[in-house]
């Protein structure tokens, strides 16, 4: 492959890493590299591009660690085996039994798919100021970039990350106790590694984030499915389900996927819970900032006086899905444990990204930005749901929820909603069925649907209508 096709542009409103990034991810995607390829060195490919040995490392991390590249140590850097089919037509799957695939859950190279799900709104990100920031950290940092990172994460990002907590979700905690991770399964990784057995029970919400739940079962531990009413996680239902767990993964300002918030006696019932049996709580602070009417809710983290919650929260959604970046904060207590393990680990990679994300917030971006996605969240909420009411008629219901970047529309009983997701998927749409969200049964099924880049009222009716048509084959 010719590297000078992989040369990113300095005059496009996006980071240089980024963008290296998403050539390499076009290239495989296209065929162009095939698994098994051997690429360039960070030291080469620098070279050839004339760029900064950190800037291509931060784009070969992303890489490596969303599983497109695989280092080898002395024998260098290849293209994954694993990607051998992704150049391949997809085949279309049986509809009534279709899964998700990571790929309409995380994001795939190129455009945004319609109603995609965990997907911010790309065209409002402020990609000047932040390319302003980038280049900037960069050349402040070229060289410590080239040295090894603290694995914990960097230090100026764990400060500011533990400041906004204090600010904007009422948690008080240090910076010792805050550790950046790569993504949120590597969060999720460093509390398993840390305070978990393989064998080990835990509660997960039912419905819950799917690919979190598979996450976990690949890794050793074993969950029970605990439902999610109007209050959020019935914690009596917890007890009767699996009375001897060790721990309990849980969305409580705002469930994902049924938007609910976990009343305040709910809150304190699982605490008492996680305090009486010494378990753990794994909070998932999901869509916490994009509410709509009033305040974000104080996270659990910040009821908790015994030590027990371990807070997890990421920059994919509010800033940018390619950064991977995540944040875990753990009780005083266990500081010393986790700090031990991380340096086990290879933490959440190169200094630049974290160093831009740190300066974009101590200089007031990422509040602004944040008051600005809300307004413009519920402004696009309101075209596709005006959409949907408009083209669908009583063929889907809509949940009211408080916030988030997607909606729960309810389909009447005995519609089969993998079907009709598995139809939409076919035909380009990155909708998700409640089902298999689920790890029980339910007889009523719903579709998810992400509306943060529909820009305008028409693109969600265009939108809409093309699901109406792959619905009404089905």
């Amino acid at each position: 492959m010719d590297l000078h096709k992989l040369a990113p542009s300095r005059g496009r409103g996006e980071p240089i890493y980024l963008q290296l990034y998403r050539r390499y991810c076009e290239a495989i995607a296209a065929g162009k590299l095939k698994a098994g390829d051997r690429v360039p060195s960070v030291r080469s490919l620098a070279s050839e591009l004339n760029l900064a040995r950190g800037t291509v490392e931060a784009a070969y991390q992303m890489l490596v660690g969303e599983g497109y590249f695989v280092a080898r140590g002395a024998a260098g850097t290849v293209v994954s085996p694993r990607l051998a089919k992704l150049a391949e037509p997809a085949r279309p799957r049986s509809a009534a039994r279709s899964a998700p695939d990571d790929a309409s859950q995380q994001g795939v190279p190129g455009e945004a798919m319609p109603f995609q799900l965990g997907l911010p709104a790309l065209d409002a990100f402020p990609r000047k100021t932040w390319t302003r920031l980038a280049g900037r950290t960069s050349r402040a940092l070229e060289t410590k970039a080239m040295t090894y990172p603290d694995p914990a994460g960097y230090a100026p990002l764990r400060r500011t990350i533990a400041t906004y907590l204090g600010i904007a979700r009422g948690i008080d905690c240090s910076p010792e106790q805050v550790f950046v991770t790569p993504g949120y399964h590597g969060a999720l990784e460093l509390a398993r590694r840390v305070l978990l057995r393989d064998g080990d029970v835990g509660w997960y919400e039912d419905p819950g984030y799917v690919l979190a739940r598979r996450f976990l079962v690949q890794s050793g531990l074993r969950l029970a499915p605990v439902p999610v009413d109007d209050e959020g996680l019935d914690v009596a239902r917890g007890l009767e389900r699996a009375p001897d767990a060790r721990f309990a993964v849980v969305t409580p300002t705002h469930q994902s996927p049924m938007g609910v918030a976990m009343s305040l006696p709910r809150r304190l019932e699982l605490l008492a819970w996680a305090d009486a049996a010494r378990a753990w709580i794994i909070e998932d602070d999901y869509d916490s900032e994009f509410r709509y009417h009033g305040r974000p809710l104080p996270a659990l983290k910040s009821l908790d006086r015994h030590g027990r919650v371990l807070y997890t929260g990421t920059f994919s959604k509010v800033l940018l899905p390619g950064l991977r970046l995540a944040y875990l904060v753990v009780p005083e207590a266990q500081v010393a444990r986790v700090r031990d393990m991380v340096d086990h680990l290879p933490g959440p990679g190169s200094i630049l990204p974290q160093a831009t994300v740190a300066e974009f917030m101590e200089q007031g971006h990422f509040a602004r930005h944040l008051r600005r996605m809300r307004m413009l969240y519920a402004e696009r909420r309101g075209y596709l749901v005006d959409a949907l009411a408009r083209e669908m008629g009583d063929a889907l219901t809509v949940q009211p929820q408080a916030g988030g970047i997607h909606v729960l529309a309810r389909l009447a009983a005995g519609q089969d909603d993998r079907a009709l997701a598995a139809a939409a998927r076919a035909r380009g749409m990155g909708l998700q069925a409640l089902g298999d969200w689920r790890m029980g049964r339910s007889r009523r099924g719903g579709l998810l649907m992400g509306f943060a880049n529909f820009a305008t009222p028409d693109a969600a009716t265009v939108a809409v209508r093309r699901l109406r048509d792959a619905i009404a084959e089905v």
